[in-house]
């Protein structure tokens, strides 16, 4: 399984992102998926995640302003990421095949995404 994720940058605060996992064949349709992220001097954490099974999951921090959804078709997945903040400010990773509690399979290199204040 190979994971790409891409669509970071930077953005002032209040301003919108779009992130895309694009993923090898099946997998998105096949596995649970999901955004981690990981700031300067902390520890990764979950940000969303989008199952056949359970629905979509969010952290609280990110509830109502970030989406999760996915394109069986094209085999990715996005975050639309709204009102951000600069707390936002993190490496984004997508993972694919949860094992457990925040634990992934697989997992793809990092986006930079940097929101000014």
């Amino acid at each position: 399984v190979q994971l790409q994720a891409s669509g970071g940058g930077l953005v002032q605060a209040g301003g919108s992102l779009r992130l895309s996992c694009a993923a090898s064949a099946r997998t998105v349709a096949s596995y649970t998926m999901a955004w981690f992220r990981q700031a300067p001097g902390k520890e990764r954490e979950f940000v969303a995640a989008i199952s056949r099974i359970s629905g979509n999951t969010y952290a609280d921090f990110v509830k109502g302003r970030f989406t999760v959804s996915r394109d069986n078709a094209k085999n990715t997945v996005y975050l639309q990421m709204d009102s951000l903040k600069p707390e936002d400010t993190a490496v984004y990773y997508c993972a694919a095949q949860r094992l457990g509690p925040n634990q992934y399979n697989y997992w793809g290199q990092g986006t930079q995404v940097t929101v000014s204040s």
